[in-house]
């Protein structure tokens, strides 16, 4: 529904987005993520046509934005960071005013009343706009996108300061859309993602380092292994042993204790399995492993991950370069 190919966008020598390729299927709600400054927001406005690029091609519905900006312009709807709100009209009002700006064809009763009913701002149609929280001025605001039932949404930051109450209902609300509508939701909030998207693309500094599904993100990060074990003995000697187990790179306390027992995290060396060792060694002594678990990685970890392996990848090739240039 939505295919990115090799998109940039360059303001002298700064690249905003660096050859970015990617594609959102029907159906699928994607996440879109990055650091503040990341290249988000000028990907989405190079998608709905509020900037052009500089080289690449961004296609929605198989339609080019560029060269067809009207036709590809019906089939999305958007909601940017600042929903493009006029607080002096009503809602009603306002909801009207935008049923006219797309020349939408839909029967306009039946439709705003739908709208309205899955966005649930009913009860608010006859409110002036600055009157509304900001939770119901961003349910107008995703109101207005869906206005002429367009095939894509895209979300910019939808729930920047919400309080969490406000946060739940607008994620409930997207993940409902999307039974019906292909969506890209670009976020640096990464709860947001995991609650929310089928799929996670991640640029930084105008790069893509990760495109993934939501279950499987961890699988792109090479990452030790971390466990968390309960060990009946002393906590001083335990922590010992464990630190010695083969395969073992790193063993903490963490502090919790259930009578005789304490919580352990251990870290295991890549492509090692330390769960036969770490019983034997602990066996030996007549301490009981009373639990033992594997803790999978969040995603905020992956995030920092990426982040910090892209900087490396960065740094690594400004060297390469330097040396080039050393040797000529």
């Amino acid at each position: 529904m939505i295919e990115i190919s090799h998109l940039v966008k360059r303001y002298g020598a700064k690249f905003a987005v660096d050859d970015i390729s990617f594609s959102v299927g029907k159906g699928e709600i994607v996440g879109f993520l990055g650091p503040n400054g990341a290249g988000k927001s000028t990907t989405m406005n190079i998608l709905t046509g509020y900037l052009s690029s500089t080289s690449g091609t961004a296609t929605v519905g198989g339609i080019d934005i560029l060269e067809n900006p009207y036709e590809a312009k019906k089939l999305i709807g958007f909601l940017p960071e600042q929903p493009p709100l006029y607080v002096d009209m009503k809602v009603d009002e306002y909801l009207n005013f935008i049923y006219e700006l797309k020349k939408c064809k839909l029967n306009r009763e039946k439709h705003l009343a739908e709208v309205c009913e899955v966005t649930k701002i009913s009860d608010v149609r006859g409110r002036m706009i600055k009157n509304l929280s900001k939770g119901y001025k961003q349910r107008v605001g995703i109101a207005q996108a869906l206005i002429g039932n367009p095939k894509v949404l895209i979300f910019d930051e939808p729930t920047v300061g919400l309080d969490p109450k406000q946060i739940i209902e607008i994620r409930n609300l997207i993940r409902n859309l999307g039974t019906d509508h292909t969506i890209i939701l670009s976020t640096h909030i990464l709860p947001e993602v995991q609650a929310v998207c089928d799929r996670i693309v991640i640029i930084n500094q105008g790069r893509l380092i990760a495109d993934e599904k939501t279950e499987n993100i961890t699988r792109v990060v090479e990452e030790n292994r971390l466990y968390s074990v309960k060990v009946c003995g002393p906590q001083r000697e335990v922590l010992s042993v464990l630190s010695k187990v083969p395969g073992v790179v790193r063993a903490d306390a963490v502090g919790e204790r259930e009578l005789d027992s304490f919580t352990y995290h251990i870290e295991s060396e890549p492509g090692v399995d330390v769960r036969k060792p770490l019983f034997f060694a602990l066996s030996e002594h007549n301490w009981p492993i009373i639990g033992l678990e594997a803790v999978g990685m969040s995603l905020e970890d992956v995030f920092m991950k990426l982040m910090d392996a892209d900087a490396k990848k960065k740094q690594r090739a400004s060297q390469n370069r330097a040396g080039a240039r050393d040797n000529r």
